[in-house]
């Protein structure tokens, strides 16, 4: 499979921050990875490297399968602190980022929206996370973080605590409400991630 080159006619300045693609899950429910699922008629990952490539200076990929990884063209990142979830792929990917912000997605959310992430970087100011906030509560895994959350996580991980969440309350957070994105996005499309089968089926169907 060839390379994925990052993109030359970019219509807006690529920003100069990192976008992290954390794919360290087991996809145990799924029964597969979901990273590769095919969506439109590309895997999940590829959609998301083209429109984070669009956005971002550098994009990079966390996991704990990186043979899996190497042919995207892209940097790829075992976890630092291993068995720790999406908080230790959140640590590695900040630490292994080029940029004091970066922008964290999952690699099994197929609908993302470049105006909605946009949106996100424009809000940074002197915010540590930039996260939305949907009818479901706080999107931590489609946000943005800066390198000052490394000590916060740090802290977190000495108390026995492992959630994304946990970091809120040492860092500066700028909570986005979803009244000011939703006219973006009034599915909440961007949010979505596969889990099972049931879901693949679904959202194949949304995409004909």
């Amino acid at each position: 499979m060839p390379k994925l080159l990052k993109p030359t006619n970019s219509p807006k300045p690529l920003k100069p921050m990192t976008g992290v693609i954390l794919s360290g899950g087991k996809s145990l429910r799924m029964g597969e990875d979901k990273a590769f699922l095919k969506i439109g008629g590309m895997p999940i990952i590829e959609r998301t490297i083209r429109l984070l490539q669009e956005l971002f200076e550098e994009t990079i990929v966390i996991t704990n399968q990186k043979e899996h990884y190497q042919h995207l063209g892209l940097n790829v990142f075992d976890d630092l602190i291993p068995d720790l979830g999406a908080l230790g792929g959140l640590y590695t990917g900040i630490v292994r980022s080029s940029f004091d912000y970066s922008f964290v997605v999952a690699c099994d959310m197929p609908f993302l929206n470049r105006t909605v992430i946009e949106l996100l970087t424009e809000q940074t100011g002197d915010f540590d996370v930039i996260i939305p906030k949907t009818e479901d509560g706080l999107q931590p895994l489609h946000a943005i973080y800066s390198k000052r959350c490394l000590s916060a996580i740090l802290q977190i991980l000495k108390e026995k605590k492992n959630r994304i969440i946990d970091i809120f309350p040492l860092v500066r957070v700028n909570v986005i409400d979803e009244k000011g994105f939703i006219s973006l996005d009034p599915k909440r499309l961007s949010f979505i991630n596969l889990n099972t089968p049931e879901d693949l089926l679904i959202f194949r169907n949304i995409m004909g």
